[in-house]
């Protein structure tokens, strides 16, 4: 019901917030729940391709400032393949794991 898929959203908020926290990187919170504005802004600014087909985009929903970055699942992959700071839209600070992963692609 709810309850369990309030915690699932939760538990991927907490992931996503987590992962930005363990490497630094600023974010800012914004709480739909209980932020009519927020909410509306989150709606009108997710893509119409990435947006669900019915009903509306759950959170945890992913911006650099007004860009789309996408929702957890693709921030979920990005992390699998060492790609976040793309993801985000960032660029992985020398010494990273993402980092050294791009630096092999490029010398190959």
């Amino acid at each position: 019901g709810w309850g369990i898929y309030y915690i699932a959203i939760k538990k991927q908020q907490q992931d996503v917030m987590g992962f930005l926290a363990a490497n630094k990187i600023e974010f800012e919170e914004c709480d739909i729940a209980a932020n009519e504005s927020n909410r509306k802004w989150m709606r009108e600014n997710i893509p119409e391709e990435s947006r669900p087909t019915t009903g509306n985009p759950l959170p945890p929903q992913i911006f650099n400032e007004t860009t789309y970055c996408g929702n957890y699942e693709a921030f979920f992959d990005a992390r699998e393949d060492n790609a976040v700071y793309a993801f985000l839209g960032l660029t992985a600070p020398p010494g990273s794991k993402e980092a050294e992963a791009l630096a092999k692609k490029s010398q190959q």
